[in-house]
């Protein structure tokens, strides 16, 4: 499993966020997705780390921590929800309003 850290600084590097989780536990990966188009950070970032124990630890202590100037929204992170409309072709898109 993995945590979800919520309104990160735009400038927030993996590095930075490893740092800070490493203070829980051992930080097996840093994720910070990008947009697809602009290449820029969205805000927000997963970070798994060894144990349930250390993540529930890192959440404990830094859900609602003031960060970088940002207020952090850390929990576990939930399943990717594979339901949008993108994976879908026009056709099937245009047959699905009628």
């Amino acid at each position: 499993m993995s945590v979800y850290v919520g309104n990160l600084a735009y400038s927030v590097t993996q590095d930075e966020l490893s740092t800070v989780f490493a203070d829980y536990g051992t930080v097996k990966r840093v994720h910070l997705p990008t947009d697809r188009e602009t290449g820029r950070p969205r805000g927000f970032g997963f970070v798994e780390m060894a144990s349930d124990a250390e993540e529930d630890a890192a959440i404990e202590d830094l859900d609602g921590a003031e960060w970088m100037g940002r207020v952090l929204k850390v929990n576990k992170a939930r399943p990717r929800d594979d339901k949008g409309g993108r994976s879908r072709n026009r056709q099937d898109q245009f047959k699905s309003r009628f």
